[in-house]
């Protein structure tokens, strides 16, 4: 009986995993760091989670032109970089009327792990926050939120960002009834 819901499972497993990497094998995806070692590392994860196409930019300069060039679907971008940091580069891309593309669903990857770091990528329009070195499976399960359940884009504030994930209300939580 256990080997049968076993090999259920891992049927099921797989299943959803063919499906994951037919989802990321459509995706344009644009790595931006200045390190090349941690682009190519990066590259090589998105290439074993079934991308096909994966460019690379040095820095924030290179990334802007590539975007208007490039036409990606998703921007995994370090936060320290030179001539234009990760902010920088984001705070251009999120100029609706300004710049081409600024509903770029953007994946903010930093060695940086401190909260008030954090607050302010997504404050200023990441969709989603990952610390290096990461994970291919929670670099994946990024790019799958982003695709699987895409925020539309708001201005709250003088921020252009990813409409906030739904919170439940404390009072309506079966938690705290």
């Amino acid at each position: 009986m256990q080997s049968a819901v076993r090999s259920v499972l891992n049927r099921s497993l797989a299943l959803a995993n063919k499906s994951v990497a037919a989802i990321i094998q459509g995706l344009n995806i644009l790595v931006v760091d200045n390190n090349l070692y941690m682009r190519r590392l990066t590259r090589m994860m998105l290439m074993n989670l079934g991308a096909k196409s994966v460019t690379e930019a040095a820095d924030g300069l290179a990334a802007l032109e590539a975007i208007r060039s490039g036409d990606p679907d998703v921007m995994v971008l370090d936060l320290d970089m030179p001539v234009l940091n990760g902010m920088e580069v984001m705070r251009i891309v999120r100029s609706p009327g300004v710049f081409p593309r600024p509903n770029l669903p953007i994946i903010m990857l930093t060695s940086r792990s401190q909260r008030s770091v954090v607050f302010e990528a997504l404050r200023g329009g990441a969709h989603e926050f990952l610390i290096k070195p990461t994970s291919p499976k929670a670099l994946g399960d990024r790019l799958l939120s982003i695709v699987a359940k895409p925020r539309a884009m708001v201005k709250l504030g003088k921020y252009y960002v990813p409409e906030p994930r739904c919170m439940p209300v404390l009072s309506e939580s079966p938690r705290f009834r």
